[in-house]
């Protein structure tokens, strides 16, 4: 198995699709460690971690919504999550172009 640094530096700046044009950030990276999964080794290990991070963005959003009429703590979390889901993949394009490990926090592990 090979590895492949910009693939994996695609793959972690192709969240920010949803950012951008408000879908796509689970799709292009689930179709990309799906396809490369088998060739590439950090492709598979770290496309997971992606998968769950947006699945797990997804769920916490969903939380969100109810806790609005808590006094706007959803508005809060929706804040919190929108700089999360922004910050961390271009953190983590940077430490995979690096050769790091990277990894996201608040994430559920949907896929092992």
């Amino acid at each position: 198995m090979k590895e492949d640094r910009q693939l994996l530096v695609i793959t972690h700046l192709s969240q920010l699709l949803t950012a951008i044009t408000g879908f796509g950030g689970l799709i292009v990276p689930l179709i990309i460690w799906f396809t490369k999964k088998d060739e590439d080794y950090q492709i598979d290990e770290q496309g997971k971690e992606i998968i769950n991070f947006q699945l797990s963005l997804i769920v916490n959003f969903i939380i969100c919504i109810p806790l609005i009429l808590l006094f706007g703590l959803g508005l809060l979390g929706f804040a919190i999550l929108g700089v999360i889901s922004v910050l961390f993949p271009i953190i983590n394009a940077i430490k995979a172009n690096n050769g790091e490990n990277p990894s996201y926090p608040f994430s559920y592990n949907f896929i092992n």
